[in-house]
Order: C-alpha cells, then structure tokens, then sequence
C-alpha cells in the first residue's frame, strides 16, 4: 500500500471516529476535548472566589453547588434573600466550606446604581474576585405583534445592560491585577433566531456582540479570560418567570422538560471550560448541537428548518400548548 493510499484510510477513520464523537456529542468539539484531556475544574478552580449572579434558581443554584464542590469560595448574588440563605446552607452541607467561605450579596441587576457598592462589598470580604459568572436574567414567551415594547425595553435592561453595568464594576479590579475570568450566559437565543422569544433573543445577541469586541479589546491582559456561554434546552425554571406580552404578566409555564438537558451536566461543562480557558461554548444535546453548527456553518439549511419547526412551535403555542416541547417530542396540553 503506497503512502497516498495510506494516509488516505487514516483521514477517513479519523473523520469516522470525530462524526461518531459529534452524534453522541452534547457540546461542541473544543469544549468536548477539553472534557476528555484537560484540566479538572476540581483541581483549577479551588480556592478561587467565584461570584455567580442568578444563584437562586437553575443555573445559577446549580454552579453554586458545583462550585462549592470544587472548593470555591463563593459570592451568591440575586434578588430572592431566603432563596440565596437555602442555596448557602445546601453548599455548606455538601462540600468543605466554611461559613466565612460564602458570601450572601442581595442584587437587582436593574438597580445598575448598587452595583458599585456590591463589587466593594464583595471585594473587601474576600480581597479578590477571581470569576464573574453573569448568570442573572429573563426569558421570554410572546408573539413580536402581540409584545409591548415596555417588555422589550425591560429585557434590554435587564439581561444586556444590568450584565454590562456589573461587569464594569468588576473588570477594572481584574485589570488590576492583570487576571481574572468573566463568563456570561448567553443562549442558542444569542446566536440563531428564536420564535416566541424576539426581546430575549436580542438581549443575548446584544452580549454576544459587546463580550465579542471586549475580548479584542484586553489583548493587552491575556490572562483575563471574557467567556460566552451559549446552552440549549437546560432543565430549569426560567420558563416560569419569563416575559408575556405585557409587563407584570407572566407566561404559562412549560410542563413536560424531559427533553431537556440536566442542569448538572450543563454546569459541569461550564466549570470544565473556565477551567481550559474557553472563549465560547456551544452546550446542548443532539440535534440541537447540530442546529448550532448548521447556524454557523450552513445558515441557508439553518434557516429552513427554523422556518419549518418554528411554524409548528407557533402554533403549538396559540393553541395553548407546550411550545417548548414542540420541536422534536410531542408537546402536551398546558394546565391552568
């Protein structure tokens, strides 16, 4: 067999061997090897003081927990105080931490003019602030012809600006010290177009592009890492707080989450990738990942099926049913 024949098996097996990766993949590839060959958040992240805005609920409770178990100490920051007390106790009974380790910081990302306080606050208890994890927001469930633009106008404020206003506060003390990390929770939102969820999908696309240009902008401080975080369908409870067409009402929860990611393994990828420095992470279970990747690499298929599935996610919705299971399982009637 000739040299050419040769190298010719090893890029087919080698291909082979990646596409069969992809299908049982639920990240994208640089996350995923990082996963296989690189370094434990367990051993990175410890000691480190982290402070994760959201920390009540979902996401947020959940890297609060992880965190925890990789010897963090940790900042736990939203609005709901005894909401952030549980989620403390629950840290404190399942990892080595101390009370001095967790500091409870009540925070309403809208009040941007706190946040000064807030980041003075969380610097002279710890003395640092290693990580920023923006996690705190809202979604969205609404038709654009049906939405107020007060609705809009509050998840601009919310998820784009009260994230910008406290990360400003925060990087000119990691500038400082020449290091530190910012990882922002975007969304599949943040990078393709989501029926149901104009505003939101614009939040997120809004700090997709600001962390894009700020990440150019600290070339001059390489151990600052700015890191976007893109999930797909997570097990959480964002649903049940998410926007409706007019401000003060909210959207009928979605029941049936089974084809959704857990939570835990969604943190765990988050954790794994701060801990390997990457700069965007692609996080969801197939053939959503796939969608990622159509949307970056063949936006025209992308966009027919979006046309194709957001019909039918649509009318699932006008029809009062779960839009959120419309896609790819059989969506079930909402209760009252």
């Amino acid at each position: 067999m000739d040299f050419c024949s040769t190298l010719l098996i090893g890029i087919a097996i080698y291909l082979l061997v990646h596409f069969v990766r992809f299908i049982f993949a639920d990240a994208d590839f640089p996350l995923m090897w990082a996963t296989w060959s690189g370094c434990k958040p367990e051993t990175k992240l410890k000691g480190l003081v982290v402070w994760v805005t959201g920390a009540s609920s979902g996401i947020g409770e959940e890297l609060a927990y992880q965190l925890a178990g990789c010897g963090s100490r940790l900042i736990l920051s939203a609005r709901r105080v005894d909401e952030l007390d549980r989620v403390k106790r629950h840290c404190l009974e399942c990892s080595s931490l101390q009370d001095k380790d967790i500091l409870v910081l009540p925070l309403d990302l809208l009040e941007k003019t706190s946040h000064e306080a807030k980041t003075k606050t969380a610097v002279q208890h710890f003395g640092s602030i290693d990580i920023l994890i923006n996690n705190g927001g809202r979604s969205q469930r609404s038709l654009c012809l049906e939405t107020s633009v007060d609705v809009y106008q509050a998840l601009m404020e919310l998820n784009f600006l009260g994230t910008v206003s406290l990360t400003k506060q925060v990087l000119p003390h990691m500038t400082q010290r020449g290091s530190g990390s910012v990882v922002t929770i975007s969304s599949l939102s943040g990078l393709a177009g989501t029926p149901l969820a104009t505003g939101y999908s614009a939040s997120k696309h809004a700090l997709q592009g600001f962390f894009n240009s700020l990440r150019t902008e600290l070339t001059d401080y390489p151990n600052i890492l700015i890191s976007t975080v893109c999930p797909g369908p997570v097990k959480s409870q964002i649903v049940k707080n998410a926007f409706a067409e007019e401000l003060g009402k909210v959207s009928p929860t979605a029941e049936d989450q089974n084809h959704k990611m857990a939570t835990s393994r969604c943190v765990r990828l988050i954790l794994v990738g701060i801990a390997n420095g990457v700069k965007e992470m692609w996080i969801a279970q197939q053939p959503f990942l796939l969608f990622y990747y159509l949307w970056q690499y063949a936006p025209t298929w992308a966009w027919f099926i979006t046309d194709v599935l957001g019909k039918k996610r649509i009318q699932n919705f006008k029809a009062g049913l779960d839009a959120d299971c419309a896609y790819f399982t059989k969506p079930k009637p909402k209760t009252s």
